[in-house]
């Protein structure tokens, strides 16, 4: 990004963004779900910074109100999709509840992993979208 620069405004940084996230391999990919704590938790496997911290925890903000019964669900959905897959389920939680994402989980747990993997970068990708908004204080 910053040997594209400069940009003519944010909405040329967003699509230069994207640009680059898709133009990245599989590794890469990897790397960024490990920056990101699993549905429900607070911990991500690789380190954070603290802004990170916290826009993860805004951005899951719809498992607060879950029942125990759909907590569960979830602990259990996302041990089976990392057995599955190989990483975390990563799902753009904005605005979503916790009963979408569990729905998502399920949904995803049928693809294959040919198939899920471009479809976690994509969820990646809206995530980097929106903290790119908010990083450059953007609504």
């Amino acid at each position: 990004m910053t040997s594209i620069r400069p940009f003519a405004g944010l909405e040329d940084l967003l699509a230069q963004a994207d640009n680059v996230w898709r133009s990245l391999g599989e590794e890469d990919w990897l790397e960024a779900f490990r920056g990101h704590p699993k549905i429900g938790e607070q911990k991500a496997a690789a380190a954070q910074t603290e802004q990170a911290r916290n826009w993860a925890k805004r951005e899951q903000s719809g498992i607060e109100s879950a029942g125990a019964e759909t907590r569960a669900a979830l602990v259990k959905g996302n041990q089976e999709y990392e057995q599955r897959f190989g990483f975390i389920f990563i799902v753009c939680a904005t605005g979503r509840s916790s009963e979408e994402m569990l729905a998502m989980l399920n949904s995803r747990l049928q693809n294959d992993p040919k198939t899920e993997l471009p479809v976690a970068a994509e969820e990646q990708r809206k995530i980097t979208r929106l903290r790119l908004e908010k990083l450059l204080g953007s609504p």
